[in-house]
């Protein structure tokens, strides 16, 4: 099949669909937490807890449901110590966020070998299946593409829309930009700048352990400890493409999905011969070049990595 033959392809746009849905999880993760005004670079360490959280009740329970709410109780947790140490003890976000990463990626390692033992097959459970929506499924294109996905991913489509709700048009949402814009002013006008950004980066953190879950309840059934492969971090550069708004992050972080499902697909056509490490590379040099390109037209929040303290107003 040629390139453009592989683009066309509906199987390669559904698949795009499905390899974006971690990103975009994780995208609306870290603009929580970004737009309160805290940088979260720990997100790639909830991410994988929340994977392995998911993975183990899954298996233990027999319950993907109860998998689902395990990572998202992970992430949460993990938000909480996070928010605890940059938002109240007032330590720097990058070198707080990256330690947080490091022990959570060490204690996730350490949990499966003590859950898991030493195994030269992974062990796997039966994930999510798709679910077609009625009608909606069997429109042309459209339908296979976007409406014959797991449940996990439905719940993403939802999140965009009401993030950008309650973002733009609620008491809630104000309160959050205030506090990432301004904090002493927001503070002055009766908001609680510690408070927002603490459980801005708790509900960060859930949504992070949904996006960790996914990988292994939905789209491959599987723990592995590269599960993750640096989607964190991809998050944190798609937050700055969207420019901190939720649907446009929504579509940086599809663009990605697309790039990644394309270099998968282009290696296994055989449609041109080069290492398959440059075909792995090509999503994050995508991601790249657009960032460079879209540069000088960034702004986020003015108040973001700024700590808070409540004594210097």
């Amino acid at each position: 099949m040629s390139i453009f033959g592989l683009a066309l392809d509906i199987g390669f746009f559904a698949a795009a669909v499905r390899l974006a849905i971690p990103l975009l999880l994780g995208t609306l993760s870290e603009l929580t937490a970004e737009r309160s005004g805290t940088l979260n670079l720990g997100i790639e360490g909830m991410m994988l807890a929340g994977a392995l959280a998911g993975f183990s009740t899954a298996a233990a329970t027999g319950s993907l449901w109860l998998g689902v709410l395990a990572a998202v109780c992970t992430g949460m947790a993990i938000g909480a110590i996070m928010a605890i140490l940059v938002v109240f003890l007032r330590l720097d976000q990058t070198v707080t966020g990256l330690g947080v990463s490091l022990a959570a990626t060490g204690l996730v390692f350490y949990s499966y070998r003590l859950g898991f033992g030493e195994t030269s097959t992974p062990p796997s459970i039966t994930p999510f299946g798709t679910i077609p929506i009625p009608f909606l499924s069997d429109i042309p294109f459209i339908g296979p593409v976007l409406f014959n996905q797991y449940a996990l991913t439905y719940i993403a489509y939802l999140l965009v829309p009401v993030m950008t709700f309650v973002l733009y048009y609620t008491p809630i949402g104000l309160a959050l930009r205030s506090v990432g814009e301004n904090p002493q002013a927001a503070a002055a006008a009766g908001i609680d700048p510690l408070k927002v950004r603490f459980f801005s980066l708790v509900v960060a953190g859930g949504m992070a352990g949904l996006a960790g879950s996914y990988l292994n309840l939905a789209a491959f059934g599987s723990f592995t400890f590269g599960i993750v492969a640096g989607r964190g971090w991809i998050c944190l550069a798609l937050v700055v493409l969207g420019r901190w708004n939720p649907i446009a992050c929504a579509a940086a972080a599809f663009l990605f999905g697309a790039v990644d499902a394309f270099q998968l697909r282009l290696q296994t056509s055989g449609s041109i011969d080069l290492p398959y490490q440059l075909f792995l590379a090509l999503p994050y040099v995508a991601t790249l070049l657009a960032m460079i390109f879209n540069s000088r037209r960034t702004a986020g929040p003015a108040a973001l990595m700024q700590p808070y303290d409540a004594e210097q107003r």
